[in-house]
């Protein structure tokens, strides 16, 4: 009798190991040459309460990713599976009239320092720590517009001049729009360049979120609200905005799936990952959908390897990996 009870045991755990997190829907034949036909999502750790803003470390072979309320940064490796990285991440306790929530996007800068999107300390930051020895030493990169505090910057993006460009959505603070100590009226997608200038280059958008360049005079922008739930491309020239559309509308899947716009990444062929309605959306760069990655629970933000050949996918409690062709 023990022995039937050991091996239900067995069945029930590997049943659990194997459960269902997300599959492939192809829309056009053109997703087969970025993802091979029968290829599975794989699920690669859970627990958290809110997993965002993945980079993957090519010097380290690692994967670093925020759980927002949780203040903190995990590590995963292919060798020891998921580790904790770095907490505090985002909240410092230097500002008030936040939620408490810690790192929202991650990613590296020129010189491989971790540049970390701070909801709680509401301000863009570089950990001034090796990535090999992480500690929460942080150095303001920017905090303020035109003397007002951000909202809680959310996500961001270099261009190839080192530029950086990020989002300031009011997720961070305890009340979003109504709170009394949201100083920008405003969220705003915004440009710091090398000289430490803070630039406004769009204020229309209702909630701005993911960021990535499609090349460096043209970038898009996702918008997580689910009565415009959008991505916007747009163009700029200089110091200016010269041309913005809707490069996607999903307002009508976000009324009935998981998930909002939200983080994106484009590779260097041009292939658009897109977290959004349901899952991640993968776009050409023209806005044709060709395909979804389809995830059980909403899906906030993606991250590719150095070699393009894996997508790495924070999907609220678990950390998802599909491999690409």
């Amino acid at each position: 009798m023990k022995t039937y009870y050991f091996l239900l045991l067995l069945v029930l755990l590997a049943c659990e190991s194997k459960k269902e997190v997300g599959s492939i829907e192809k829309t056009d034949e053109g997703l087969d040459a970025i993802i091979k036909p029968g290829t599975a999502v794989e699920l690669l750790a859970e627990g958290f309460v809110w997993s965002e803003g993945p980079v993957w470390v090519e010097s380290e072979k690692m994967l670093l990713f925020s759980d927002v309320p949780k203040n903190n940064i995990y590590k995963w490796t292919e060798k020891d599976g998921l580790s904790e990285y770095l907490t505090p991440s985002g909240y410092t306790q230097i500002e008030e009239g936040n939620a408490g929530e810690g790192s929202n996007g991650l990613l590296l800068n020129a010189s491989g320092q971790l540049v970390i999107c701070q909801h709680g300390d509401r301000r863009m930051a570089s950990m001034e720590s090796p990535l090999n020895n992480p500690s929460a030493n942080f150095k303001t990169l920017a905090a303020t517009f035109e003397g007002k505090r951000f909202n809680s910057p959310n996500d961001a993006a270099y261009n190839t001049k080192g530029e950086l460009f990020f989002t300031d959505p009011p997720y961070g603070l305890s009340d979003q729009d109504n709170d009394k100590a949201k100083e920008i009226k405003f969220n705003g997608v915004y440009r710091l360049d090398r000289q430490g200038v803070v630039s406004l280059l769009v204020d229309s958008l209702t909630r701005p979120n993911g960021i990535a360049f499609i090349n460096d005079s043209t970038f898009i922008v996702a918008n997580s609200d689910k009565d415009k739930a959008k991505w916007y491309e747009y163009s700029i020239r200089q110091d200016s905005i010269i041309s913005g559309k809707v490069f996607y509308d999903a307002t009508t899947s976000a009324q009935t799936e998981k998930g909002l716009p939200d983080g994106l990444k484009i590779s260097s062929k041009g292939i658009v990952f897109a977290t959004g309605p349901g899952g991640v959306w993968i776009f050409d760069v023209n806005g044709k959908l060709l395909g979804k990655i389809k995830t059980t629970m909403a899906s906030a933000n993606c991250a590719l390897d150095a070699e393009e050949k894996t997508l790495y996918i924070t999907s609220h409690n678990n950390l998802l990996r599909v491999q690409l062709q």
